[in-house]
């Protein structure tokens, strides 16, 4: 808890030299940023690590679940120095050692299997889908919060793949939802 805790003060700080997260937000940090992040384990069940995070930007859902998992290691790619920077930063300031920054685009990292792929608001999801297929295999749990489009990103997949997915409500947000899955995406079907 003194992790997060951390990690909410910290952000209200950085957010005023970078526009991390909105900042009406801000006054909700507890809801919003860090209860949101923390629904995805549930949706995981015995998930093994590694836990990749795309586009982790502020940290979010990254900095949260490695707060709330330190026995699994999640790997966070974000490509923008500055966010690296605060990243880098605050995985020091929270004492996280299960937590490691990729500061480079996805499609140059190095490819390793998951556990868990996780994105908020990195890419439309057959985009994202494609750009991180080949870090997934047949056992890799993929939560991917899609506000009000996850739904229709599910239905806007191609229909022979579309059942690898569902959507689960969000425990934080009734508009929005969560896009769920379990598997290999093969990027060439």
């Amino acid at each position: 808890m003194q992790r997060l805790e951390l990690l909410a003060e910290e952000l209200k700080r950085e957010n005023q030299l970078q526009n991390l997260v909105a900042k009406p937000t801000l006054d909700m940090v507890w809801q919003r940023h860090i209860a949101d992040s923390a629904q995805l384990l549930e949706f995981c069940g015995d998930a093994q690590g590694p836990w990749l995070d795309l586009g982790s930007g502020a940290g979010f859902p990254g900095l949260a679940i490695a707060a709330m998992r330190p026995e699994m290691e999640v790997v966070l790619v974000e490509s923008r120095k500055r966010r690296v920077d605060w990243l880098t930063r605050a995985t020091e300031l929270m004492g996280l050692a299960n937590c490691r920054i990729d500061g480079r685009r996805l499609e140059s990292v190095e490819r390793f299997d998951t556990g868990v792929i996780s994105a908020r608001a990195f890419a439309p999801l057959e985009r994202l889908l494609t750009l991180s297929a080949r870090f997934s295999t047949s056992t890799t749990c993929w939560v991917l919060p899609k506000g009000r489009s996850a739904s229709q990103e599910v239905t806007g997949l191609p229909k022979n793949r579309r059942s690898m997915f569902h959507v689960e409500q969000s425990r934080t947000d009734p508009e929005a939802g969560i896009v769920v899955g379990r598997g290999q995406w093969s990027a060439h079907r």
